[in-house]
C-alpha cells in the first residue's frame, strides 16, 4: 500500500506545475466582477482580514500567506475566481495541524473533530483534549511540518493544512502540499503587535469552522478579563526570563507580546531596551549584564517553557550563586510559568489578569493561577 501512495505521489509531482506556487495576490475581490458586501470587524489583529459576500462567502486574507474563500455547504463556488485564492468547501475536515499555538482555539470552538492530523505528537500537548484525542487515535501524529507524512496526509483526504511561520524554513514542505492539492494556510497571529491580537486569530478560525458567534463570544471574554486590570499601574517591575543551558539569561525582547502583557497587567518589563535585528523573540544576556538589571526588579517569573518547570526555590537559586541577590528573592516574589503557557493563545485575556494578581498579592498570598505558580 506505501508503494502505491508513493507512486501517487510521484505521478502528482510530475503533473503539477513546477513552481508548485499560485498566481500574485489580486488587488481586491474575487476576480470575477463580485464585490465584498462587507468586511468583519476586527478589534487588535492586523495580520488577517475577512470579506462578505453574497451567498454567505467568505474571503480570508493573510499578510504574505495568501487568500481563501470559505464556501458554505451546499453554495456553488463562483467562477472565475483570481488564480491566488483557494477554495475552503465547509465542512473543512481531516485538517493537519502544524501550528501548536492553533490546538488551544479549535479546542475553545469545540471542534477537534476537525483535525484528522497533528505536526505534534501526543506528549508534545499542553492542551488536554488534544493529547487525549491523539492517544484515542481521533488525531493521527502526521509529521513535524518540516516533515510531513505526505502518504498519510493523502490518505486522509487533507481538506486543510495549518501552518505557522516556521514553515518559512521549508518552503518546499509548503509548495508540495499544494502541488499535492491541499492547501496550506499560514497562522501569522505570533507577528501581531498586541497580545489580544494573537487571541483575536480565533475569529478566522471560526469562519472556516462555520461557528462565528462562539469564536466572538470567546473573544470577547478575553477583552473583558484584559480590561479589567489595564491601565493599573502598579509601579512594579518584572524580570521575565530563563537561564540556558550555555550560562546565559534568556530574555524577550522590549516590546514582545510578553512585555507587552506585563505592562498591561499593570507592570514595567525590566528590561526596556532590550533587542537587536533578529526575527527572534528573546535575547541571550550575559549574567553580569543581566544581573544589573533585574537585581532591583521586584517581580521575577521564569520562563519554563523550553528547560521544564522547577518546583521549588531551592532549584531557581541553583541555576546560578547570584540569585539569590535578587530583591524579588528577598521579597519572596519569584514566580514560574507553567509549561502549558504558549499552547494557550486563546486565554491570553486571563493571562494578563493573572500577571496582575502577581503584582498586587502580597508575599503570603497563595492565589490559584492557572498559568503560574510562586517558588517556595
Amino acid at each position: 500500500m506505501k508503494r502505491v501512495f508513493a507512486v501517487i505521489i510521484s505521478v502528482i509531482m510530475l503533473l503539477a506545475p513546477l513552481s508548485g506556487c499560485r498566481k500574485a495576490p489580486s488587488p481586491g475581490g474575487l476576480g470575477n466582477g463580485m464585490e465584498p458586501s462587507g468586511r468583519e470587524e476586527l478589534s487588535y489583529a492586523h495580520e488577517f482580514s475577512v470579506d462578505h459576500y453574497d451567498g454567505g462567502l467568505k474571503l480570508i486574507t493573510i499578510n504574505e500567506g495568501g487568500r481563501f474563500l470559505v464556501v458554505p455547504e451546499g453554495a456553488e463556488v463562483p467562477k472565475n475566481l483570481a488564480g491566488d485564492i483557494a477554495v475552503l468547501k465547509q465542512p473543512v475536515k481531516n485538517i493537519y495541524l502544524a501550528a501548536t499555538a492553533v490546538m488551544c482555539l479549535f479546542d475553545g470552538l469545540e471542534r477537534l473533530d476537525a483535525i484528522r492530523l497533528s505536526g505534534t505528537k501526543a506528549d508534545g500537548w499542553y492542551v488536554e483534549s488534544a493529547r487525549l484525542a491523539m492517544e484515542n487515535g481521533d488525531i493521527l501524529y502526521a509529521g513535524k511540518y518540516s516533515q510531513p507524512d505526505y502518504e498519510l496526509i493523502l490518505r486522509e483526504n487533507c481538506a486543510l493544512a495549518i501552518e505557522s511561520g516556521m514553515i518559512g524554513h521549508a518552503s518546499d514542505v509548503k509548495a508540495q502540499l499544494e502541488k499535492l492539492g491541499v492547501p496550506v494556510l499560514v497562522d501569522r497571529s505570533s507577528y501581531e503587535t498586541h497580545p489580544l491580537g494573537r487571541t483575536e486569530w480565533i475569529k478566522l478560525y471560526g469562519v472556516i469552522l462555520g461557528c462565528e458567534e462562539k469564536a466572538e463570544a470567546l473573544f470577547n471574554e478575553q477583552v473583558r478579563l484584559m480590561n479589567s486590570v489595564s491601565g493599573a499601574d502598579t509601579g512594579k517591575t518584572v524580570a521575565f526570563f530563563r537561564i540556558s543551558g550555555t550560562g546565559y539569561a534568556v530574555a524577550r525582547k522590549s516590546g514582545d507580546y510578553v512585555s507587552r502583557m506585563i505592562e498591561l497587567a499593570g507592570g514595567r518589563y525590566a528590561f526596556t531596551d532590550l533587542g537587536d535585528d533578529s526575527a527572534m523573540a528573546t535575547v541571550n544576556v550575559e549574567m553580569e549584564t543581566f544581573f544589573k538589571t533585574a537585581r532591583s526588579a521586584d517581580i521575577v517569573i521564569y520562563n519554563s517553557t523550553i528547560g521544564g518547570e522547577i518546583s521549588s526555590l531551592d532549584e531557581f537559586l541553583a541555576l546560578n550563586p547570584l540569585m539569590g541577590e535578587l530583591n524579588a528573592v528577598r521579597n519572596g516574589a519569584v514566580w514560574c510559568t507553567r509549561e502549558s503557557m504558549y499552547q494557550q493563545t486563546l486565554n491570553i485575556g486571563l493571562m494578563i489578569s493573572e500577571i496582575h494578581t502577581i503584582l498586587t498579592c502580597g508575599p503570603d498570598d497563595e492565589p490559584q493561577l492557572k498559568y503560574f505558580f510562586r517558588l517556595k
